[in-house]
């Protein structure tokens, strides 16, 4: 059975995040993919230059359409954009504690642009968190939910992951590559333990919308029914693969997409 995956996130024009970037790897990854958008940004490679929030009844509206005639397998939450849309969010996902939800806690564009709301914070952190399967923040995203300083070791990611896992989500994969050094590691910390995914750094500028890739993969392989660990395996690998083929593109002259379907082409 093919699995359906709903995407509830921001669009981006250029293609290389958001609810465009969901919608190919989740794709990619082997599930239906559907979309309720939060916002529509207006975007490229270098930057967001105007962001059209969409109203939190009509967010609710969307979700609730798909609930009432489609099989939804699992969740993405992406970008969230403020209070008001995060609890509505919130109140649509409490109808439907059964299905899993990756939340990916968007905040900062690649390009520095805020995509959360400083009031939003409080209400993501305690109307979304507790309702996801696993949270997947970068090292500043990790730092904001919690109001401490940006992780600059393995020790604070860590610690910052076991601090999130206690705010209520199942589980926690918190991002290593804001990190100095060669190495990219993730941290990942469930009820079942903790681990350590390591990998190279890739040379690119092609990385615009990988956390969203990330979380959307990831978000499928759950659907599919893979074990926690199996399924950021999964999508770890698919994203380097993504990653690693992007120079195959020619999108725009700033961070450029990762090659959401490598593996398709020739």
């Amino acid at each position: 059975m093919i699995r359906n995956v709903l995407s509830i996130a921001g669009s981006d024009p250029s293609g290389g995040a958001g609810i465009q970037a969901d919608i190919k790897a989740i794709s990619a990854n082997g599930a239906y993919a559907m979309a309720a958008i939060t916002a529509l940004t207006a975007q490229n490679t270098q930057g967001v230059s105007g962001v059209h929030l969409v109203p939190p009844s009509f967010v609710s509206e969307q979700i609730a359409a798909i609930f009432a005639d489609i099989r939804v397998d699992a969740i993405k939450i992406g970008m969230i954009a403020n209070a008001g849309i995060a609890q509505a969010v919130a109140e649509a996902l409490r109808l439907h504690p059964e299905v899993p939800v990756v939340l990916d806690p968007v905040m900062i564009a690649k390009g520095g642009a805020p995509l959360l709301a400083d009031d939003a914070i409080a209400t993501v952190r305690d109307c979304l968190l507790p309702l996801a399967t696993i949270v997947t923040p970068n090292l500043p995203e990790a730092a904001h939910l919690l109001g401490q300083a940006t992780a600059v070791t393995r020790n604070d990611m860590a610690e910052q992951a076991r601090a999130l896992q206690a705010l209520g989500p199942k589980a926690v994969l918190i991002k290593g590559g804001h990190l100095d050094g060669a190495d990219s590691p993730d941290f990942l910390v469930t009820g079942a333990g903790e681990h350590w995914f390591e990998a190279p750094r890739t040379a690119t500028k092609n990385t615009h919308g990988t956390g969203c890739t990330l979380s959307a993969a990831l978000a499928a392989r759950v659907a599919q029914g893979l074990p926690l660990h199996e399924a950021v395996l999964a999508a770890k690998a698919y994203v380097a693969g993504a990653i690693a083929h992007a120079g195959k593109l020619s999108v725009g002259t700033g961070h450029g997409p990762t090659h959401h379907f490598a593996n398709l082409y020739d």
